[in-house]
């Protein structure tokens, strides 16, 4: 099995890692404590090996095509945002299911939209120079789009910045270096490259551990969110959707090449639930909600993928004549 392969299925393992957490959870709830104790480590894991697939110090060579970047900016910073805030109505006014909605839905995908680029005939190079522009973007404004569309009172009740920023700085912040170190110390010598390969094969068994974690240690959240989940389902469909329709849009209008045009759909379409749940997890009582919600959107998201990869290759996107990258995929 290659790596491809192993993505590709994903979904499957983290179905099985909730289905087995909840089992868990539900028969020996007294271990939750032990399994929480696990889940912070390995969440730091988890997003030291994403990031580490990140080129963190090349986000020059994310406007080497400046109609694809524009594209992905625009898209992904102010339509997109646009879009979640203009829906948000239409959901229960539940704090805690708008709170993850709007955690999970604001901000790119970093990691699994490089992997369902190269499936589904898109341009890999250009998906690789985009993600460390994504990611130092998305880091920066998350907080300013929550502020500006939660409530102020929701917003000063979730989001107390003396438990945030601890959250913030230990599993974001660190990951984010010790992964920037890492390429640095990658790229000194060309034989070191293989360490890079080798982490790449650790997202997956690493986020189905967490996932794992996290459906152990909330079950109780879990049945109480059961009903909110629907409500939220067919906004999470539509925003595929929507997210799809957006780039065949600005496809065409900026005369994009189709494969760049299949890259930009799949930015839109995939979000960054990995970034995200330090922040979900460190809610305080009465939020857990939030981290159902984060959870639930990246499985709906992963099944919209399988849709994608047979759909986009049939969609009219644009037929410019931007510069060419070779897709082959870097690690």
């Amino acid at each position: 099995m290659n790596r491809l392969t192993l993505e590709r299925h994903q979904v499957w393992f983290y179905l099985a890692a909730i289905s087995g957490g909840l089992a868990l959870g539900s028969l020996r709830p007294h271990i939750a404590p032990t399994l929480e104790a696990l889940l912070w480590p390995s969440l730091a894991t988890l997003l030291y090996t994403t990031f580490v697939q990140v080129p963190l110090l090349h986000v020059r060579d994310a406007f080497g095509d400046r109609r694809f970047v524009l594209a992905v900016l625009v898209g992904n910073f102010v339509l997109i945002p646009l879009a979640v805030w203009l829906a948000l109505p239409t959901l229960p006014d539940e704090p805690a299911l708008r709170l993850g909605v709007l955690l999970v839905l604001m901000v790119p995908c970093t990691d699994w939209f490089i992997t369902f680029t190269q499936l589904g005939r898109g341009d890999g190079a250009r998906a690789i120079a985009v993600t460390p522009l994504n990611l130092l973007l998305q880091l920066l404004l998350l907080p300013v789009y929550l502020w500006l569309m939660l409530p102020s009172a929701d917003f000063g009740a979730a989001l107390n910045p003396e438990e945030m920023l601890p959250a913030a700085l230990s599993l974001v912040g660190l990951p984010l270096a010790a992964a920037a170190l890492t390429e640095r110390w990658v790229e000194a010598q060309a034989a070191r490259s293989v360490w890079r390969e080798r982490l790449g094969w650790w997202p997956v068994p690493l986020l189905t551990l967490v996932v794992f974690l996290i459906a152990a240690t909330q079950v109780g959240a879990v049945r109480g969110a059961g009903a909110l989940l629907l409500t939220v389902l067919p906004l999470f469909v539509g925003f595929l959707l929507m997210a799809c329709l957006l780039a065949l849009a600005l496809s065409r209008w900026l005369r994009l090449r189709p494969d760049a045009g299949r890259t930009l759909a799949f930015s839109f379409g995939t979000r960054n639930s990995f970034v995200v749940l330090p922040f979900a997890l460190a809610l305080p009582a009465g939020w857990e909600a939030t981290v159902v919600v984060v959870v639930f959107q990246s499985l709906v998201e992963l099944f919209g993928m399988v849709g994608y990869l047979w759909w986009l290759p049939k969609l009219p996107f644009g037929t410019g004549t931007g510069p060419h990258r070779d897709s082959a995929a870097r690690g």
